[in-house]
């Protein structure tokens, strides 16, 4: 699974899921399709990999997939019956902080179809809604 090799904090404040993604994570930069966000949300390490496998499942090795995401959030958690109180959880995993318009992946060198089907696919592994962007001289 993805994660930091080294993190300058080991706990990090929850913050809130709010705004548009920044112009520069919205927009195909290497592929000519794209997997894009419509919702924020967290997308854990597992859940990335799952949706590189499906891609990459579909397209039977063909053509070449960007991750355009990482995650670099730390998601603490408390043991199960434990009181309140004594502090920060431990950390549980990592999640990539997701906001609307956020390209996740990206994919060369196939059909149209054969990519949109592979998005399809990836988009049933992810926690929040997602749509199918295509290059405009594709």
């Amino acid at each position: 699974m993805l994660s930091p090799k080294k993190v300058k904090y080991r706990r990090r404040q929850k913050g809130r899921l709010k705004g548009k993604a920044l112009s520069k994570g919205s927009t195909l930069e290497f592929g000519d399709y794209g997997l894009q966000a419509l919702e924020c949300g967290y997308m854990t390490s597992k859940q990335i990999e799952a949706g590189r496998v499906a891609i990459t499942r579909h397209v039977k090795r063909g053509g070449k997939i960007w991750i355009r995401v990482f995650p670099d959030k730390p998601i603490t958690k408390k043991p199960a019956e434990t009181r309140m109180g004594k502090g920060k959880g431990s950390t549980e995993g990592w999640v990539a902080v997701i906001k609307p318009g956020r390209i996740i992946y990206e994919l060369k060198g196939v059909g149209e179809s054969v990519a949109a089907e592979a998005m399809r696919l990836a988009s049933h592994k992810l926690p929040f809604a997602t749509r199918f962007v295509v290059r405009s001289g594709a």
